[in-house]
């Protein structure tokens, strides 16, 4: 059984409490290893096998490995290799590491298609319950876990006195979905940046924030012009896109009040959330 049982004991019910205490989900991909998501060495494997990867990609993950890295390391390399020079044939590879790394998102994905994400009948003990008790969800995830088996219509039922539904806060969708019948194609269909006026909560919709973007999400540098964030340099390429560096006002805003923070499968590898963490510590506000 996947449950988070001791995850929802942890976190108290402040639904009638006013604005005293809010509770905030940080997740990262330990999270999502609950329904058979990736984890590092599995991606790098998948990578490896891909056909975008050609024999100097394929040395250079290999070398990154071996010095105990990953994959989000060799596209740093390379990151900064193009940054600093305008060799076509770097800026190929990283154009072929990042189209090998979105069709990765894309298999585990399908694969998400094929979970059972509740394990319990139980309305107590539902995932849902559990995170509809949070005033506002972030995560470090790029994947469609969520959008496939929370976001839905149902959301209410969750925490039906808060919630009349959900948010992903200054995102649009980016093309007119009223062909399209199956409501997960919906909420995972490809979405863009709003204009900077509707970066904003809407009340009674709990906020859902992507603070490294996602794979179907339009607007970045990424293959495609996926706007989503990796390798080593992710501060300085979340200050480029008003979306993300907002989100990340947003996620320090929520730690400077009275804040039960609750994080789920973060490995404390990224130092600009590392840091929003440790100020609010220090200030008493988690």
């Amino acid at each position: 059984m996947r449950e988070l049982t001791q995850d929802m004991d942890a976190v108290g019910d402040t639904s009638d409490c006013g604005d005293a205490v809010a509770n905030v989900l940080l997740t990262g991909a330990g999270f999502s290893r609950n329904w058979d998501g990736w984890l590092a060495t599995e991606a790098f494997e998948y990578l490896i096998g891909c056909p975008e990867v050609d024999v100097h990609l394929r040395h250079l993950l290999w070398q990154h490995k071996s010095r105990g890295g990953g994959f989000e390391d060799a596209l740093a390399e390379l990151q900064l290799e193009v940054s600093r020079t305008a060799r076509e044939s770097t800026k190929k590879q990283l154009d072929d590491l990042q189209a090998a790394i979105i069709g990765m998102f894309n298999a585990m994905d399908q694969a998400f298609g094929t979970v059972k994400f509740e394990q319990s009948n139980d309305l107590a003990y539902l995932e849902r319950t559990f995170l509809a008790r949070f005033d506002a969800i972030f995560t470090l995830n790029q994947d469609l876990l969520l959008e496939r088996y929370y976001l839905d219509d149902n959301i209410s039922l969750g925490h039906p006195r808060r919630w009349s539904g959900w948010q992903i806060p200054g995102t649009k969708l980016l093309g007119p979905t009223t062909h399209v019948h199956d409501p997960v194609l919906i909420r995972t269909a490809m979405r863009a940046p709003d204009d900077g006026l509707n970066f904003k909560e809407h009340p009674g919709l709990q906020p859902y924030y992507k603070l490294h973007g996602s794979t179907n999400w339009t607007g970045g540098g990424g293959s495609g012009g996926r706007l989503i964030i990796m390798g080593g340099n992710k501060a300085v390429e979340i200050s480029q896109y008003p979306l993300l560096n907002w989100y990340h006002g947003q996620f320090r805003d929520y730690l400077s009040r009275a804040t039960r923070l609750l994080i789920i499968g973060y490995s404390f590898s990224d130092a600009h959330i590392n840091r929003a963490i440790i100020d609010a510590a220090k200030q008493g506000h988690i």
